[in-house]
This record gives structure tokens, C-alpha cells and sequence, in this order.
């Protein structure tokens, strides 16, 4: 591995750098927290009466526009930044790095780039502007309660009637239904064919009559999720993206995005660092058998700072095959095993020092000096974290479908 910039790389990530140092003011910037904002908890905070953290957001996703940052990937002739492997690295290491939200969501990572594949002229003019903008949320209807990892075997149906398909049928585990304007869905439009064959992809008005969205609300209290129910929803034809029954291979188009997972490598980090903080501000295993106490401390953050930068160097090493044109497989399956269960340690290394103040979640006011919020460290992301990361070794494919990719492909082990 090169840890080096390259010049021109070098002076990228010194405008991305001047460019943060300008426009992104952390927690003092509308509401944004330092931490990196989740967008799902900030139009939550909104609906229970707290203050605009959502509007923030977009109001910081309209400046990465007006900079022509929102969509780094996608091509410069439909709005994107047309950035190189590379600078796409660079990028998102230098947001993560000032904490700072990155452009992302299910319009820009999925559904414009698959929009840009197989749309046409008019799909793509309603629709890759209000993706680029912010001003279009997007949600992703593939799962269903009895196809998750075989999604080919979904059963929400789309039969043709007229000008319109008619929908009937159930998603879940949708992110931010509650709040999307547009889902990209896929519906079985030939009940007969082969499984993957019969199969469409598309491009549903949520504000449709019959559809109607239930948030799932997690241990964290947070309604990520959403299950979604069609009850004869009408989808105009001119909505159908793509070929009628190969809404299979519409969906399998991914975006060439930069996939080294070095934010997430970088927020750990980060994690680690704010637990070292508070460490030494509160004094930390001070006291009667504090000496003990104070070591245990220090070799468990040295641990969680040694797996840090083990993620670091593994992000670093699948970005180095993808700049040299290779396709990381087993290579990203170990990243994403390691930074997932590395999550779950952090989170539990945290809850363990920060002892009780860990368990304080910030409440609906933005009060410094308001009796919920006094004592919450980090806006409550402590205890946030711990719960949300029980979750992290099951999404985006589990731990053991993790193993069994490196196994299989990176040791040559016998699947049996």
C-alpha cells in the first residue's frame, strides 16, 4: 500500500480540507451535532417538537450542491462530481475526519445511479435534480418479511391495467419511509417466469393512494425502520424503469462508488478518542483502588485504539485495489466483519467507562443547561451507540455470511 497522496490528490484534500474549515461549523452550524448527524433521528427530533436539526441538514447538503459535492460518483454531465476512486477516498476521509455529514441516502448511492443506467430522457429530468438537491427523499422497497436474503422470492405484486401497473403487496425493514417522497420497488409483474425473470423495477409516488407507511421503532427508540403495505396502488407505466420483467438485472446495477469503509474506520476513531477524554477529565479510576481501576482503563482504550487503526489499515488496503482497477471481494467482506464487531466492542468499552452518565440520552431541548441534557455526554451518542450496534453484525449481510465470503473466496476453504 502507497499512504502517500499523490499531487493532484494532495491538492484535493487540501480544498476539501479549506472548504470544511469555511462552511461546516459542527454543532454551532443550525443544530448539526460534531458527531456526524443521523438524518433519520434529526427529522425525528422535528416531529416530537425539538429543534430543526433536519433543516440543517439539508440547509449542509445544499452547500456540498452548490459545490457540485452531493453526488461525488455519478458523472459531471448529469450533475455528479465525476470524482476518480481516488478522490472519492479523499473525501470521504477528510468529512469523517471534521465529523462532517456526507452526501448519501438511497437517491444518491441507488436510485440515480440506476435512473442514470436505464432511465429515460423524462424519467431522468423529474427525477436526478431533486436527488441532487436534497429536496427529493428516497426509500428502497426489496425487502420483505419473507425475502431477505432471497429477495428474488418476493411476492408483492404488479399487474398491468391499462396506463398503470396495480400494486398489491408488503415491504420492511424500509429506512426512512416515513419520510421519502419516492421508493424505488421492485414487484413481481410475472408470476409464472423464473424467480429472477419475472421481476420489475419501479419508481413509486409514496403520496400514492394505498400506500400507507409503519415506522418500526428500534431499541434505540428510533424509527429507522418502516414496514410498507400496497393495498391496489396505481403506478403509471411511464414509472416502470427499465423492461418490463427484468427488474432483476435493473437492480443488480450498483454504483462504482469508493467502498473502503474508511468513515466508518475514522468515526471508531473518533469514538475511541472521546472516551479517552472523558477519561482523563472525570479522573478515571482515581480513588480507593483507582490504580487498578485506572490500568484496566488504559488497556482496554488501547485495545480499542490498536482495532481502530487495524480498520483504518484495512479500509487503506481495499482502496489500494480499487485504484489499481481490481474488484474487492473477500477484501471488503473482512472490512465490513472487523468495523461491525468493532463497533459493538467501542460501544460497550464506552458504556463501561462512562458508567452511568453513558446511560443519559439528550432530551427534546436544545438547552445547555436543561435537566435532561446537563449530564448527557455527547448528546446521548454513548448510550445511542451501544444500542444501535447490536444491529451492526446483522446488517448489510451477517457476520457469519461474512466468514464464510472469506473463507470461501479468500482462504479457499470447501463450503462444506
Amino acid at each position: 500500500m502507497d499512504f502517500r497522496d499523490a499531487p493532484e490528490e494532495a491538492a484535493f484534500r487540501e480544498e476539501v480540507k479549506a472548504f470544511l474549515a469555511v462552511e461546516f461549523k459542527g454543532a454551532s452550524d443550525g443544530g448539526l451535532e460534531a458527531s456526524g448527524p443521523n438524518a433519520e433521528r434529526a427529522k425525528e427530533e422535528v416531529s416530537r417538537g425539538g429543534v430543526d436539526r433536519f433543516g440543517a441538514y439539508k440547509g449542509w447538503m445544499k452547500k456540498l450542491a452548490a459545490k457540485g459535492w452531493t453526488a461525488p460518483a455519478w458523472p459531471k454531465e448529469y450533475g455528479g462530481a465525476g470524482m476518480t476512486v481516488m478522490q472519492q477516498f479523499v473525501f470521504n476521509e477528510e468529512m469523517a475526519k471534521a465529523r462532517a455529514p456526507r452526501p448519501g441516502g438511497i437517491g444518491i448511492a441507488f436510485g440515480g445511479p440506476t435512473i442514470i443506467a436505464y432511465g429515460t430522457d423524462e424519467q431522468k429530468r423529474e427525477h436526478l435534480p431533486g436527488i441532487l438537491s436534497g429536496d427529493a427523499v428516497w426509500c428502497q422497497g426489496f425487502s420483505e418479511p419473507g425475502s431477505g436474503s432471497d429477495l428474488a422470492s418476493l411476492q408483492t405484486r404488479a399487474e398491468k391495467d391499462g396506463d398503470d401497473y396495480v400494486i398489491n403487496g408488503q415491504k420492511i425493514w424500509t429506512s426512512g419511509a416515513q419520510f421519502a417522497q419516492r421508493m424505488i420497488l421492485l414487484a413481481r409483474t410475472d408470476p409464472n417466469a423464473p424467480k429472477h425473470k419475472g421481476i420489475s423495477y419501479f419508481l413509486l409516488d409514496m403520496k400514492s393512494p394505498g400506500v400507507s407507511v409503519r415506522p418500526l421503532v428500534n431499541m434505540a427508540n428510533l424509527p429507522g425502520f418502516s414496514e410498507v403495505f400496497f393495498d391496489n396502488v396505481r403506478v403509471p407505466a411511464k414509472d416502470l424503469l427499465g423492461e418490463e420483467n427484468r427488474g432483476w438485472y435493473v437492480a443488480t446495477t450498483t454504483l462504482d462508488i469508493e467502498r473502503s469503509s474508511i468513515g466508518t474506520s475514522i468515526a471508531q476513531q473518533q469514538s475511541v478518542d472521546d472516551l479517552i477524554r472523558f477519561a482523563k477529565e472525570m479522573g478515571n479510576g482515581k480513588g480507593e483502588n483507582g490504580n487498578g481501576r485506572a490500568k484496566s482503563v488504559r488497556a482496554e482504550l488501547a485495545d480499542r485504539c490498536i482495532e481502530a487503526e487495524t480498520a483504518r489499515l484495512l479500509s487503506y488496503r481495499v482502496i489500494t485495489l480499487q485504484n489499481r482497477g481490481m474488484v474487492p471481494n473477500h477484501e471488503s467482506s473482512a472490512v465490513k466483519l472487523y468495523a461491525a464487531e468493532l463497533s459493538q466492542r467501542v460501544a460497550e468499552t464506552g458504556i463501561r467507562i462512562t458508567g452511568l452518565y453513558g446511560q443519559l440520552d439528550r432530551g427534546p431541548s436544545d438547552e445547555k443547561d436543561s435537566a435532561s441534557n446537563r449530564w448527557a455526554l455527547n448528546r446521548g451518542r454513548f448510550m445511542r451507540s451501544y444500542l444501535q450496534t447490536v444491529s451492526a453484525t446483522i446488517a448489510g449481510g451477517t457476520s457469519e455470511v461474512q466468514r464464510n465470503i472469506i473463507a470461501t473466496r479468500g482462504l479457499g476453504l470447501p463450503r462444506d
